[in-house]
């Protein structure tokens, strides 16, 4: 019966995962952002082809996803079978498969024939809930590589190192660990374009500054 609990909090968690934010929010303009730019249904596809607002909104929620996965849906899930009877394990086993489901249905939405986004923001929201610590840490080797490089792709490569790399020296919890470690190498393995265009040197960067105009 503990089994049905990790079926019940898996799925619950994968499709809140799976809910394309980024493609919905595009579709209110009429857009389509599998068909444009990079094609992903990400937040920096969507800022680039609708704008700073839209790109913080589905950065968010994106982020959000991950985090109530962890935090209100799973505690949720679990409080209703203790109240029909089910038997559960430990609440922090059910936050870890939660956060590893809630990425896969980001990554893997089934609404969209399995294709949906990178798992950068979710996988942030995860670790915003599980270990702060080593987000922080996170989030500053990503800041660190982008104002090197301009490229928000190299931002979230070395974020995805940096993550598993703080939590192994921070947490002692050794399935978070290489929880962790899984994710960070999908991370990576979702950007292989990104790879490729940053090795052709075609890879798009982020201009914080407007560009004067040409004469």
């Amino acid at each position: 019966m503990v089994a049905f609990g990790y079926l019940v909090v898996g799925l619950a968690a994968y499709l809140l995962g799976s809910i394309p934010t980024g493609f919905l929010v595009a579709r209110t303009r009429g857009v389509d952002l599998r068909a444009v730019g990079s094609g992903n249904i990400g937040a920096t596809n969507a800022l680039r082809a609708l704008g700073k607002t839209a790109g913080v909104v589905v950065l968010v929620a994106d982020g959000l996803k991950g985090f109530v996965a962890c935090t209100g849906l799973c505690a949720l899930v679990v409080g209703l079978l203790g109240r029909v009877g089910v038997p559960t394990a430990e609440l922090p086993t059910y936050r870890l498969l939660a956060g590893l489901a809630a990425v896969l249905g980001h990554n893997y939405t089934c609404w969209l024939r399995f294709k949906g986004g990178k798992g950068v923001a979710t996988s942030a929201g995860v670790f915003a809930a599980l270990a702060p610590l080593a987000l922080l840490i996170a989030l500053a080797a990503w800041l660190v590589a982008f104002a090197c490089t301009r490229y928000v792709s190299v931002g979230s490569l070395a974020a995805a190192v940096a993550l598993p790399t703080a939590v192994w020296l921070t947490q002692n919890d050794l399935v978070l660990a290489w929880l962790t470690t899984g994710l960070g190498v999908l991370v990576i393995v979702r950007h292989h374009t990104n790879i490729r265009r940053l090795l052709a040197g075609t890879e798009h960067r982020i201009e914080l500054r407007r560009q004067p105009p040409t004469t």
